[in-house]
This record gives C-alpha cells, structure tokens and sequence, in this order.
C-alpha cells in the first residue's frame, strides 16, 4: 500500500480505529464523554473525505469521487444521529459505550459499501452495517417493544442476508469471478440462466434493505420499536449505504430487459402500498415507516427511468428524503421524557411549545409531501421528470397520483402542530440541549436550501456519476 492509497483509505481507518478506541475506553473509564469523542471521529473521517481528494484501487475497495461523496452523506447523518442519542440516551438510561462504538462500527461498514469493487466486499460492508443495526435496534433492554423490534429485524435480516449470498454465490458460479467489472463486461447475447438466477435473488435481497415491496413488512415493526436517535439513523443512512451498493451493481445486469420490469414492479407495489397504508396511521413512528415504503418507492420509479437521468434523480431524492427523515425523528427524539411521544395527537401544538422541534417537523413534512420551497418539491420534480422523459408516463401518473395522497396524512401532523391546542403548559416544556439544537437545525437548513437552490448539488452529482 502507498502513501496515496493510505491517504484515500484513512477516513475508513479512523472509523474503524475509533470504534475500537471507544469500546476500550469505555471499558476503562465509561462516560457520556465518549459521545463526544465519537462526534469527534466521525467528523474528522468527514472533513479528511472532503479536504483529502485522494483516489487508489486496493484488492477488494476503490476510493473514487462516487465513493467520497455517499460516504460524507453517510458521515454527516452520523453525526447527527450521535447527536440526537447524546441526551435521549442519558434520559432513558441506555449506557455503556457499545451505543457509540456500534454506530462507528456502522458508519465503517457503510463506508466499505459504498467503495466495494467486488461481492465479497460488497457483501461484507452491507452485513457489517446491518449487523450493527441488529444491535442498535433493541439497545434499550427494559423496552418490550425494542427487543420484539430488534428480533423481528434479525430474523428478517438472516434471511436477506442469505438470499444476497446465494445470489453472489450464483454470479460466481456463472462467471467464474467476484470483480463487479468483470462480472458487467458483456459477453454478447442474453445472461445465462444461472447469472439472472443469481441476478434476481440480489435484487430480492436488496429490496430488503430499501424496504420495496414485497420485502417491506418488517419496517414499520422496526422503526416503532427502536429509539428515534436508531431509528433516524436506519431510515436514512442505511438507505443510502444500501442505495449505493445497488447502483454499483446494476451494471450486472446490462441491457436485460427483465430488470427494468422488475424495478417497475417495485416501484408501483411500493408507491401504492406505503403511502396508502399510511393514510389510517396514528402512531406517527408507523406513519413515517410506512412513508418510507413510499418514498423508496419513489427513488425505484428513478431508477427505472436511469436511461433518463434517473440515477442523478435517486441520489439527489435519497438526500432530500435523508434530511427531512433526520429531522422528523430528531424531533420525535427531542420532545421524549421518560417515553416517546408516539400518536400523532400527542404533538398537538408542538409548534407553540417547542418552536425548533415543530417548526423542524413541520418542514420536514412538507418536504415529504413535495410542497415547495422545502427541497421534496425538487426531489419529487426531479423523478417525475426523468421517468417522463423515460417514456415511463404510466408510472409517473401512479406516483404523482400516490403523492397526492401522501400530502394528505403529511399535512395532517402540520395541523395537529399548529391548529390544535395544546395540553401541556408551556413552561412545563423541557428545553432542547445545545447538541439537539444542532441535530434539528442542520437537516432543517439543508431542507430549505436545497428546495430554493439545488443547483449546485444537482452539478456536483453530475460530476461523479461521471
């Protein structure tokens, strides 16, 4: 290994370093310290990622602008996710140091995901996040809810898990090879039967990961019953780690007609599916799960439209989405005391009691729902264009019209926000401590810039799909 290819794999040292460090010095002097010196670690891998433009190919990882670029997105919902977790965690007594440890742990396994050159890498950084998940997920040890969360994860995951090895096992026995360049070079003619075998069940078990329809059951389950710092976390970075690691192998598949059938399946159940199911939620963590099978469902139409400019359209949603998701958990994280305030009723007039926090909500349901200036409208204006563009009209009309149901269950939290009386007095209101301050305001900022200025991620985007 060179100095360059040292300094291109840094960032993924430090993670990797910094979650052991923190699982030592926890065991040696345990402290709500090591938050902060996660925050600290996750920052300096982001900054180094920025400021250090460095490239090299190593057995296994390619460090490239594409690579750089999902990994700072990833960094940065880290650290806000370790911000939300710093004071919920004190409040509902989750100690121990395995809390920052694992979501370094995490972060690592995201960033070897998103450079993977090969299937065994690619395999290995997807199982190392998830696995972490699994941890995370059923943290809080007195939760009932948590521990049936984190078992029903689990049992889910061992499944996707599986069907991707076998999958992978399958491309091998096709090609003779794990490199994802070799595996795309084209070798005329359609794929043999064994290689779209093995084909399908990777992208079965990548619908798991994105929550698509038909492998979406266990979202809501999860996300009611993990923490909101978790679940911020899982809806957003795992996406776009699991995102990532689905556009480096699309070029598997070459010009087989069957996966654009495939995606447009996944993009129509989900559409229809998530934001239908979400109209009759009153829990308000079900009701942004199930969104969630809808929104993915939206980064699905994006890809089915990838001819089209479809991929700029994915990447640029899943950041949109990303934001708006760190927010409205921020501020379902932000506003809990000795439990979560679960039913959508019980944030009534949050936007007079807690400003920042409904003010936070409020933004990030109108992004969810596309209503302009919030950065959702270019998001969903980005999709829709590119699958009409596509030829994809059928689809584009099914998720515009999906979307405007979607506006209807979105606009019902803002309601409840700032049209409804409160129950609590004011000055009962716990104050938000600086590091939730931060956590809201940052997604919150990124919401609104984006929906008024998208131009320069949109360039940015163009340059490393390049």
């Amino acid at each position: 290994m060179t100095a360059a290819d040292l300094m291109a794999v840094m960032p993924l040292l430090i993670l990797a370093a910094g979650s052991v460090l923190c699982l030592l010095a926890g065991a040696l002097r345990p402290g709500t310290y090591l938050y902060a010196a996660s925050i600290i670690v996750v920052s300096t891998a982001l900054l180094w990622s920025c400021a250090v433009p460095a490239e090299a190919v190593l057995p296994g990882l390619s460090i490239t602008p594409f690579s750089r670029f999902c990994s700072v997105f990833l960094y940065g919902a880290g650290i806000i996710a370790l911000l939300l977790a710093r004071s919920y965690n004190s409040r509902h007594d989750i100690v121990g140091e395995e809390y920052p440890a694992t979501i370094l742990f995490a972060l690592s396994g995201m960033g070897v995901t998103c450079a993977a050159t090969d299937l065994l890498m690619l395999f290995l950084g997807l199982e190392a996040f998830t696995f972490a998940f699994y941890i995370l997920v059923a943290i809080k040890r007195g939760s009932a809810k948590g521990v049936e969360a984190g078992l029903k994860y689990l049992l889910n995951g061992t499944l996707s898990a599986a069907i991707l090895a076998m999958g992978m096992a399958l491309l091998y026995a096709a090609r003779g090879t794990l490199k994802l360049a070799e595996l795309a070079s084209s070798r005329g003619g359609a794929p043999e039967p064994i290689f779209l075998a093995g084909g399908c069940l990777i992208l079965l078990g990548m619908a798991f990961k994105l929550s698509w329809v038909p492998a979406h059951l266990w979202t809501a389950d999860v996300y009611q019953g993990a923490t909101a710092p978790v679940t911020a976390l899982l809806s957003t970075a795992s996406k776009g780690a699991s995102l990532a690691a689905l556009l480096l192998l699309l070029p598997l598949f070459g010009a087989w007609h069957g996966l654009h059938d495939i995606l447009w399946l996944a993009a129509l159940l989900s559409m229809l599916a998530g934001n239908l199911a979400a109209l009759v939620q009153t829990n308000i963590k079900r009701m942004l799960a199930w969104s969630s099978v809808g929104q993915m469902g939206y980064v699905a139409l994006a890809l089915v439209a990838a001819p089209a400019g479809g991929v700029r359209a994915a990447l640029l949603y899943l950041i949109v989405y990303a934001a708006a998701g760190l927010a409205s958990f921020g501020a379902v994280s932000a506003l809990s005391d000795a439990d979560e305030p679960e039913a959508i009723e019980a944030y009534r007039g949050l936007g007079y009691r807690n400003p920042l926090a409904g003010a936070a909500l409020a933004v990030a349901m109108f992004s969810l729902a596309g209503i302009p200036p919030a950065a959702g409208f270019m998001g969903k204006f980005a999709v829709f264009s590119a699958a009409l563009r596509g030829g994809e009209f059928t689809l584009a009309l099914v998720g515009i019209l999906s979307a405007l149901v979607a506006v209807f269950f979105y606009l019902r939290v803002v309601i409840v926000l700032y049209m409804k009386s409160s129950e609590v007095p004011v000055g009962l209101v716990r104050k938000l401590s600086s590091a939730e301050i931060a956590a809201l305001l940052v997604p919150t900022v990124v919401m609104v810039l984006l929906g008024v200025y998208p131009q320069p991620l949109l360039k940015l985007l163009e340059i490393i799909l390049i």
